[in-house]
């Protein structure tokens, strides 16, 4: 029985991770390439002159910008050239197939080809994109793109730097306008203590798997397994809603779509991680079995995911940095610790169930 339950959850596990893989290809392919971490913080300073309805954000950890039109007036975002390049107002979100910034910011690395029929001189060539006041758009003038730091960085890489201040230039019911802002360099931390303390702590948790499973300490150890799953869930969730508010998600309804659109196997781990510690606090049958499949897919999908945050100072969440690798670390620890002391008293539940082979007399 215990053999049988593993190997369905190794299926799981496989079936997962596939599933995971395939669906990653398409979203990428859509420009949905969000860092899960970076070293330079975007901001903006200001948007002038201030009109109703037109806010700017950054979104993605900086990678992108975030612009709603809720006015009467459209309000255009000019390329590198000055061209039109964007154009938001009560009739939908607009993109010029003329404007080279059209192709150039698809990508965070900006690299698309040019077509032949790029050009900032000509006439706009307007395409409806979507019907919403709201757009968001990589911005190379926001962004640090060269592979290597800046000199400053390169001089002095444990201190902060002003790596530029940067302009947007906007068109706002035909008058000139324009969004400022700064990007800036900030020391990333030092991924070894964070690995090094998650390491301890899932080595810690998964030794409970030790303890003989019909002993009263070995209840206990069960039911705080159950609650420290319960809280790496809980701390799965929170980030992934993290991330999604930080994409720029709004709203109950844009919060939903987001997370199922981006999110869901991260979500969907948090959510089975939670289910899984509560089944093992109610001490119900196949707990342990509960805890090593929650666990691992908690560890795999919803933490080693996201590790990238204990090498960047900057997270793809609303929350300083700190906060989000606490967060990721509880997960890791939760997760995997789950899954080893799940393991251990899985295959101890099947060493006391395996029969003994009766000596074959002389």
């Amino acid at each position: 029985m215990i053999r049988v339950l593993l190997t369905r959850a190794g299926l799981v596990l496989a079936g997962a991770l596939t599933a995971t893989l395939a669906t990653a290809a398409p979203a990428a392919a859509h420009g949905a390439d969000a860092p899960d971490g970076t070293d330079y913080r975007t901001a903006i300073t200001s948007v002038t002159p201030a009109r109703p309805g037109l806010s700017v954000r950054v979104v993605e950890a900086g990678a992108r910008l975030q612009l709603t039109n809720t006015g009467d007036a459209a309000v255009e975002v000019l390329g590198y050239s000055g061209e039109p390049y964007l154009r938001v107002g009560p009739d939908g979100v607009y993109e010029n197939l003329r404007s080279p910034a059209t192709y150039l910011n698809r990508t965070l690395a900006g690299d698309t080809k040019l077509p032949a029929e790029a050009d900032p001189a000509a006439a706009p060539d307007w395409r409806r994109v979507d019907d919403s006041a709201t757009v968001r758009w990589h911005d190379q003038r926001a962004l640090w793109r060269e592979s290597a730091p800046p000199p400053q960085v390169r001089a002095a890489p444990d201190r902060e730097h002003r790596v530029r201040d940067w302009v947007v230039p906007l068109r706002a019911g035909g008058e000139p306008a324009e969004i400022r802002g700064t990007l800036d360099w900030v020391p990333p931390p030092d991924a070894y203590p964070w690995w090094a303390g998650a390491v301890v702590g899932l080595l810690a948790v998964g030794a409970l798997g030790l303890l003989p499973a019909r002993s009263a300490a070995g209840g206990r150890a069960l039911a705080g397994l159950g609650a420290l799953l319960v809280a790496g869930g809980l701390a799965a969730v929170v980030f992934t809603v993290g991330r999604e508010v930080d994409a720029g998600a709004r709203g109950v309804g844009g919060l939903l779509t987001g997370l199922l659109a981006g999110q869901v196997w991260a979500l969907l781990t948090g959510l089975g991680a939670i289910a899984a510690g509560v089944y093992a606090l109610a001490r119900r049958p196949a707990a342990e079995f509960a805890l090593a499949l929650a666990g691992a897919c908690l560890a795999l999908f919803a933490g080693v995911a996201n590790a990238a945050v204990f090498a960047r100072a900057v997270a793809p969440v609303p929350w300083p940095g700190t906060t989000a690798r606490l967060l990721v670390a509880l997960v890791l620890v939760a997760g995997a610790g789950a899954a080893a002391a799940g393991a251990l008293r899985l295959h101890a539940a099947s060493r006391q169930r395996t029969p003994t082979t009766a000596p074959t007399p002389s």
